[in-house]
C-alpha cells in the first residue's frame, strides 16, 4: 500500500524572516536504465499522473513515425511537441505555420484556446488585443505532434483527444515500453487539454527517463527518435517553454546534458544523458514552485550544475522571495 502524504520526506522550505514559514513534502527517484535506483525519497510506488512533464516520451511515436524528415519539420518543431509553452506569439504562430504544413489548420486542434499562463505575457495579449486562437494553448504542440503523427500514418485525424484513437494507443503502448509496465487497469483522468491522463508509479516514470538518458539498451530506431527529440529540445529551449521559465533556462544553459520537463501539479522529470540517469519527482501539494527548486537540487546534486552554472541560474534554483515593494523576505531553498 501507498504511504501516507505525511510520510514523504519535506524537500522544499519558504523562509520568512529567521523562521521555515512554509514547506513542500513530496517524493522523488533517480535512476538508471538498468532500473537501480541511485537515489530515492518517499513513496516512488504510489500511483501519480505525470501530466505534462513525459510530452518528451509523448513524442516518440511522432519521430518515429517519419513525420519530421516527411514534412520538414526542424528542431523547432520536435521542441514544441515536447512543450508546455507560454503562449508567447512565436509559439502560436509556429504552431500555426506547422500545421498548415501539414495540410490542417489551428481549427483541427482539439484543444481550448486561453490566455498564457504566464503573466506578463497574459498582460501582453490582452493590452495587444490579440485574437486568441487554439494554438496559443500552452499544450498545442504536443497536439500538433499528434496530429503530424496521424497525418504521416494515414489516420483520420478526428478524435484523436479519445483514448481509443490509434494515437492514444501509441502513446501508452510506448509508455509501457519505455517504464516497462502495465498500465491497462490504472487510474485514468482528463488533462487539461484534454488528452487521457494515465496513472503511473513514479519507479516507473523515473525507469522511462532513464532509457531517454540512456537509451542504449532499446531497438534502433527508438534509440534515433530519442537523440532527435535530446537534439531538439537543446537546439529550441525557448520553444519548449518560454521567456522566464525553469525548463527554458536550465536547458539554454546545459544543452543536452540535461532534458527537463515541467507537469502540472508538482510534478516534474529529466533525463541526464552525460551521467545515464533519469528523475521523476511528484511534489504532495502540487505546487510548481516546489517542484522547481527540487528538481534544481537534484540538478546541483548529480553533477549536472556545478557552481558555475549554479551562479548563472540562482534565480531558479534558490528563488528569493519578496514583498510587493521588492524587498528581500525571504528564500525558498531545497531541504534535502
Amino acid at each position: 500500500m501507498p504511504q501516507s502524504i505525511a510520510a514523504n520526506p519535506i524537500l522544499v522550505e519558504a523562509t520568512r524572516g529567521d523562521m521555515v514559514e512554509s514547506f513542500h513534502r513530496g517524493r522523488y527517484v533517480v535512476m538508471t536504465s538498468d532500473g537501480t535506483v541511485v537515489d530515492q525519497g518517499g513513496d516512488i510506488d504510489a500511483l501519480m499522473y505525470p501530466r505534462s512533464a513525459i510530452k518528451p516520451l509523448l513524442a516518440i511515436p511522432f519521430v518515429e513515425s517519419g513525420a519530421v524528415e516527411a514534412f520538414g519539420l526542424e528542431d523547432k518543431h520536435i521542441a514544441l511537441a515536447c512543450s508546455s509553452h507560454n503562449g508567447e506569439e512565436e509559439h502560436a504562430q509556429t504552431v500555426k505555420a506547422w500545421l498548415e504544413k501539414i495540410g490542417l489548420s489551428v481549427d483541427t486542434l482539439e484543444c481550448a484556446p486561453h490566455y498564457s499562463l504566464s503573466l506578463n505575457a497574459a498582460i501582453k495579449q490582452a493590452s495587444d488585443h490579440v485574437s486568441l486562437t487554439k494554438a496559443h494553448n500552452n499544450c498545442s504542440g504536443k497536439h500538433s505532434g499528434f496530429l503530424s503523427t496521424a497525418q504521416q500514418l494515414g489516420e483520420d485525424p478526428s478524435g484523436y483527444i479519445e483514448e481509443s484513437h490509434p494515437v492514444q494507443q501509441r502513446l501508452i503502448k510506448v509508455l509501457e515500453e519505455m517504464g516497462d509496465c502495465d498500465l491497462s487497469s490504472t487510474p485514468r483522468g482528463i488533462d487539461g487539454c484534454g488528452i487521457p491522463v494515465i496513472g503511473m508509479r513514479l519507479r516507473d516514470l523515473g525507469l522511462a527517463m532513464a532509457r531517454m538518458a540512456d537509451p542504449a539498451g532499446l531497438d534502433a530506431k527508438r534509440i534515433d527518435a530519442i537523440k532527435r527529440i535530446r537534439k531538439g529540445c537543446a537546439n529550441a529551449p525557448f520553444m519548449v517553454a518560454g521567456t522566464g521559465r525553469f525548463c527554458t533556462g536550465i536547458m539554454e544553459e546545459c544543452g543536452e546534458n540535461a532534458l527537463v520537463k515541467v507537469g502540472a501539479e508538482g510534478v516534474y522529470c529529466a533525463a541526464f544523458p552525460k551521467q545515464g540517469l533519469g528523475v521523476a519527482l511528484k511534489i504532495d501539494d502540487g505546487t510548481q514552485r516546489g517542484a522547481e527548486v527540487a528538481m534544481g537540487a537534484i540538478l546541483r546534486k548529480h553533477g549536472v550544475i556545478d557552481d558555475a552554472k549554479a551562479e548563472v541560474l540562482k534565480k531558479y534554483l534558490t528563488p528569493v522571495l519578496t514583498n510587493w515593494a521588492g524587498k528581500y523576505a525571504g528564500d525558498l531553498r531545497p531541504a534535502f
